[in-house]
């Protein structure tokens, strides 16, 4: 049997890994477009082993997500990554907020958290003696990681296990050929029986190209980070996360300790001007019209439009920024922080303007494709890998 997966971010080098487990004789290529493994959403994200509390009891970014929780500290144990169960607290500002964690709480619950407590401004202080509120949820097996270690192990092993990995190629089509389904690439081609595509920013474009339907489409957001500067670090002890609004597209701005103990704020979510936007000088006119052409873009900017200015505001303002963050550490003030690091975060969008939630997937017997693997997918990759592959080998798509 072979096999052939395109993009080599964390969950595309977790299938790999899967495929050699499960079938050792098979043959699998790995592509890669960069010169290197992990350089996309897997090394520009917060580096969080989620445990598993928003997500809709029954979705597979529940089930995955506490399954691939277990999975990651286990690779991590065994191949002496470190990482760190620092905690989660989600805190809530005032009354209104501290009803809405209750649902939280009865969430968390059903998607099997463990650990998880209910506490007052007391245990808050106990726990992050700098963080202000009313009541808040301690999710203690929450943790940080590298992911980028992570997956220049995972690569490492897949090399060892007799796997090819081809750097610096990327997947332009496939065929069907006389000899199963030829993979064209922009170095030459490649036979394989079964294409695997995880492409993460640029999946709906991968998709129309191998002729899959548009909707729905990657539309990238971009994440800045500040930083606490090294005498303000000690404010924080693990994560302090806020209270998840329903009616908002993202998170929020949140605080959280690295395994190399720095400490983020953020991100914001603002419109990327390409793909990969990781500067805000990078701009795609490509990128840019494969965005503003999609009627879901539209439709997503008339819902969330007044949460679009504030998003930009605090991309504009450091202050705007410090002004959230002292929501939760009132203490803080703009000499304490600097400017941090920004990632891209590829999120389907459908074609009547819905952000695509839960993860997603499409394709046939010949091609499966990633549609959609925003966060918890890096926590959940070793579980994607298995939903993946699982599928594949029952012959339908995941």
């Amino acid at each position: 049997m072979r096999f052939l997966v395109a993009g080599a971010g964390i969950v595309g080098l977790a299938i790999c890994r899967e495929l050699q487990q499960r079938h050792p004789a098979a043959r699998v290529t790995l592509l890669e477009k960069e010169s290197a493994v992990g350089r996309h959403q897997t090394s520009h994200n917060s580096g969080v082993i989620h445990a598993g509390l928003y997500y809709q009891p029954g979705s597979l970014k529940a089930q995955l997500c506490r399954r691939g929780a277990g999975l990651m500290k286990d690779f991590c144990r065994a191949h002496g990554i470190p990482y760190q169960e620092l905690g989660k607290l989600v805190v809530a500002r005032d009354p209104a907020e501290a009803e809405k964690l209750v649902q939280l709480h009865e969430r968390a619950v059903a998607n099997g958290v463990p650990g998880i407590e209910t506490m007052g401004p007391q245990g808050i202080r106990e726990i992050e003696p700098h963080v202000h509120g009313v009541a808040a949820i301690l999710s203690p097996t929450t943790a940080v990681v590298d992911y980028g270690q992570v997956a220049a192990k995972l690569a490492e092993e897949f090399v060892a296990a007799g796997g090819e990995l081809r750097q610096a190629r990327g997947l332009l089509g496939v065929r069907q050929g006389d000899t199963g389904i030829e993979a064209i690439t922009d170095s030459g081609r490649v036979n394989a029986d079964r294409v695997i595509v995880c492409a993460g920013l640029q999946s709906s474009r991968l998709a129309r190209k191998l002729g899959h339907p548009s909707d729905p489409r990657i539309i990238p957001f971009r994440g800045e980070y500040l930083k606490l500067r090294d005498h303000a670090a000690h404010l924080i002890k693990g994560m302090v996360y806020p209270v998840p609004d329903p009616r908002l597209p993202f998170l929020g701005v949140h605080l959280t300790r690295h395994v190399d103990d720095t400490v983020s704020v953020g991100p914001n979510a603002i419109l990327a001007l390409a793909l990969e936007a990781y500067r805000r000088r990078d701009i795609s006119i490509a990128d840019l019209a494969q965005t503003l052409t999609w009627p879901g873009s539209w439709r997503l900017a008339k819902q969330y439009w007044r949460v679009g200015v504030k998003e930009v505001a605090s991309s504009a303002n450091r202050r705007q920024f410090l002004r959230l963050a002292r929501d939760y550490v009132p203490e803080l003030c703009l000499a304490d922080l600097e400017r941090g690091p920004a990632g891209v975060r590829a999120q389907a969008v459908s074609r009547d303007g819905r952000l695509v939630d839960d993860f997603a997937f499409s394709g046939d017997r010949d091609v499966l494709i990633v549609r959609n693997a925003p966060s918890p997918a890096a926590t959940s990759a070793f579980a994607i890998a298995e939903h993946v592959v699982s599928g594949i080998l029952a012959g339908k798509v995941a």
